[in-house]
């Protein structure tokens, strides 16, 4: 039973490490399940959702009270919350554009912390809060952008039947390392840890790994100390975690209307394989682009400010070629790159020691 166990211990957390490319290894740091009371500033504002749930959010608006040009809502990776985009955002803001990034339910300071809401629930929080900016800013272009767990929800909300009013969806490295690419044995590992042991929590720290999710030192000292980044999980969390992975990789070829998507070619939380199986499947139009020294945090690593740039021009004109040249490169990646039979994710959720 305890040989087991250790098994069952080890895959969920292999499984762990896959999602969201956030913390170095985590020292301990207040209560696990609990932002620390204090340590964190107060939201700028807050989302309201139609069953009444309120969803803190970070705000970077333009300066001077211009009205943005465009706005972002920008949606989190697993285990992280609003202070991911803390980066980015300015520059975001001193183009014109505004970003609303809200801790997502389960994730940050919203409710439910450290529980996982489902795929439905986050897909329709994200409806809703993309539909609550429309409103409130008719006359700006608004875009969905999500970092990996964020960039899985966003493709999938692009491919509902009914979309929300937006101009386009940006998926940094989105979760799409579903079952399929995992593998019978991981998979079918988690499933089995789920039905014995659902509430487990694992750390990342069962596995010695050295795995480099971002090459900016300080981004991960900022994450490992942030109080709102979630440092244990269940396992039943991370069962759900894959259920969104299945999701956004069946959603492919369903997505609607303009789609970037951005990879880091030196990601190992989200595997070439699975990534290069969501290219094939999304639409002719969707516009691939790939970092050659790219990470899984695009736009926390040394060369964001490319990938931020490659961003906002693809704002302003979706048809033209990305500045930096990475639609390119994202071509001759997809008829060179060799798939990986295995490729072990990375703790960047939330433990594995990473490299920096």
């Amino acid at each position: 039973m305890a040989t087991m166990y250790s098994i069952l211990r080890v895959a969920a957390t292999f499984l762990v490490l896959l999602a969201a490319g956030c913390a170095a290894r985590l020292p301990p740091f207040g209560v696990a399940d609990q932002p620390v009371a204090g340590a964190t500033p107060p939201p700028d504002e807050t989302f309201t959702l139609p069953d009444g749930t309120v969803l803190p959010a970070r705000v970077w608006l333009p300066a001077d009270g211009r009205p943005p040009r465009a706005v972002l809502l920008a949606l989190h990776g697993f285990n992280d919350s609003r202070d991911a985009w803390e980066l980015p955002a300015p520059v975001f803001a001193a183009h014109g554009i505004a970003v609303f990034a809200p801790d997502q339910r389960g994730f940050g300071g919203a409710p439910g912390r450290a529980t996982w809401p489902g795929v439905g629930r986050l897909v329709a929080d994200a409806d809703a809060m993309a539909r609550g900016l429309h409103a409130r800013y008719p006359a700006a272009r608004l875009f969905v952008m999500g970092e990996s767990m964020g960039g899985a929800i966003a493709l999938d909300l692009a491919a509902e039947s009914s979309p929300p009013p937006i101009d386009g969806v940006i998926a940094l490295a989105p979760a799409v390392w579903g079952r399929a690419e995992q593998g019978l044995v991981l998979a079918g590992t988690l499933a089995t840890a789920n039905a014995v042991i659902p509430g487990y929590h694992v750390t990342g720290a069962e596995v010695p790994l050295k795995i480099r999710v971002t090459d900016n030192r300080d981004a991960l000292l900022r994450l490992a100390h942030d109080p709102l980044t979630i440092r244990r999980t269940q396992v039943s969390v991370l069962y759900g975690l894959v259920d969104l992975m299945d999701s956004a990789q069946a959603a492919a070829p369903h997505v609607r209307g303009p789609v970037l998507v951005a990879y880091g070619a030196k990601d190992t939380v989200v595997p070439s394989t699975a990534m290069g199986k969501a290219w094939s499947d999304l639409p002719s139009g969707t516009r691939r682009a790939v970092y050659p020294n790219g990470y899984h945090l695009l736009l926390r690593d040394q060369g964001r400010a490319a990938v931020i740039g490659d961003v906002i021009a693809w704002i302003d004109a979706p048809g033209t070629l990305l500045p930096s040249g990475a639609d390119l490169a994202a071509a001759a990646w997809r008829t060179t790159h060799h798939a990986e039979t295995s490729v072990l994710p990375s703790s960047a959720l939330f433990g594995a020691e990473t490299d920096p």
